[in-house]
């Protein structure tokens, strides 16, 4: 089980991690070329068009994950008048979407704001939901390698396009746009031929209105669920520029999260491989066996975070050469463990989309997300744009366990997760790492290697245990 588990993890997270790797060569290079007001830019727009992604799919998705496990021998119907609906629902979508673009871009970028509203509309408006129903087939099929694959090959080409554009045709901020827009079209394309003519999904536009109505009531109380995801992870630099903060300053904090990015994907990936086993046990009545994935996951997570946050001075100091950005480690160590909350917040919520309890889900994570945006508004006009990253932890903390302690909640999961010791233990964690960052080479080693010993007894003792 556990084997399984962190194979598809290990794969699911290996498709982005390559194209991260390729990335940490090339960074020394193109940040070369990238100024703060760059790093802004982008920040800014990505946290305007995050706002309205989720409406891209209309939470939908939880239907397809259901009807695949609950109508085995008739899911592909419902997928296909889903798809349909969805394909049609995108193009209103799109429109929105360009509207949007049209007035967000921010004034140093508007000489080129028609241009960023076609390269950010156009994926949408050519292959639908696609880029969704293909990876969501293949998850719960549990075929990782279709998935990552196309992550690696596209994401290292994402990479060289950045290094392309920016280094050589100095375009700058443009040059995401373009790599981005390039690379996001390749890879739709390779989900939309297998989907629509190799697996039989093509769309029915004449779907069932009844299908729709009764699956948007399922859907749509998950929406506010999956805008938390925005809330918590980029609203923050919309905050900032809705009180003022210069785009310079977007642009270091959005330098900060450079290594935080990896282990929110990290997260996502993770989410991938765990959710189809989990779901498998409680079809199996084996709930005590789906915590158990989510205990190893946490743990996996614990180390790997401390281990890369005690690193991230000199990590910084290699990766991001433009003057003023490589000092942002401190907050990188904080939104780096911040990221430690997915695993527990997976267990709290994944019993209750097995059981279709969506109106319950995202009093969760709306509220952790509100309380994001919230806090920002109040502290960053005070405290500075830094502060953001210490919001940001306590609302990912909040979300990832307060769902223990809500009775409705509690009902569905029937097995003590302990989210007491284990918020504990991040918490402590996450002080010990952001003080070691500081501290010498040596002891930096010397500090690895013990927790890599400790880990590797550890692993070895479990592993005896349920052998036994």
């Amino acid at each position: 089980m556990f084997k399984k588990l962190f194979s598809h993890t290990l794969i699911y997270g290996l498709g982005p991690q390559i194209p991260k790797v390729a990335q940490f060569f090339i960074l020394p290079l193109i940040t070369q070329d990238l100024t703060d007001i760059d790093f802004g830019v982008a920040g800014v727009m990505t946290a305007y068009t995050s706002s309205i992604s989720v409406l891209a799919f209309l939470g939908l998705r939880v239907i397809l994950v259901n009807s695949f496990y609950k109508s085995p021998s008739q899911y592909k119907w419902a997928w296909r008048q889903i798809y349909g609906f969805l394909t049609l629902w995108n193009v209103l979508y799109a429109v929105l979407l360009g509207i949007l673009i049209f007035w967000i871009v921010p004034e140093v970028a508007i000489e080129n704001r028609w241009l960023i509203m076609a390269l950010n509309v156009a994926p949408i408006v050519l292959f639908g939901p696609v880029s969704t129903i293909g990876p969501t087939y293949f998850q719960l099929k549990q075929k990782p390698i279709q998935i990552a694959s196309r992550t690696a090959i596209f994401g290292v080409l994402t990479v060289f396009l950045n290094l392309y554009f920016i280094s050589f045709l100095k375009l700058g901020y443009m040059g995401w746009f373009w790599s981005s827009f390039i690379s996001t079209v390749l890879l739709n394309a390779t989900y939309y031929y297998p989907i629509n003519f190799i697996y039989g999904f093509k769309p029915i536009f004449n779907y069932k209105w009844r299908l729709i109505k009764n699956s948007l009531k399922v859907s749509l109380p998950t929406v506010p669920h999956y805008y938390s995801t925005y809330l918590l992870n980029s609203s923050d630099k919309m905050v900032m520029d809705v009180v003022g903060v210069g785009v310079d300053n977007i642009g270091k904090y959005n330098a900060a999260y450079t290594v935080g990015n990896i282990f929110q994907q990290l997260g996502i990936a993770a989410g991938f491989a765990v959710s189809p086993m989990m779901t498998k046990k409680f079809r199996e009545g084996n709930d005590r066996a789906a915590r158990d994935l989510i205990f190893g996951l946490q743990f996996g997570f614990l180390v790997m975070t401390f281990l890369m946050s005690i690193w991230l001075k000199e990590l910084f100091a290699f990766l991001l050469r433009s003057p003023g950005l490589a000092e942002m480690y401190s907050l990188g160590v904080i939104i780096v463990m911040s990221y430690n909350y997915r695993p527990m917040y997976m267990g709290s919520v994944n019993k209750l989309f097995f059981v279709e309890k969506t109106n319950i889900v995202w009093k969760v994570t709306f509220v952790a997300g509100l309380m994001n945006v919230i806090l920002n508004l109040v502290f960053i006009p005070s405290f500075g744009f830094e502060i953001a990253a210490y919001t940001t932890f306590i609302s990912l903390m909040f979300m990832g366990y307060i769902g223990y302690f809500i009775p409705s909640i509690k009902k569905v999961n029937s097995v003590d997760y302990h989210p007491l010791k284990w918020l504990f233990l991040t918490l402590s964690l996450t002080a010990v790492a952001y003080y070691l960052a500081d501290f010498s080479l040596g002891l930096k080693l010397i500090v690895t290697g013990g927790v890599l010993i400790i880990t590797l007894m550890l692993g070895l003792f479990f592993k005896r245990k349920l052998t036994k």
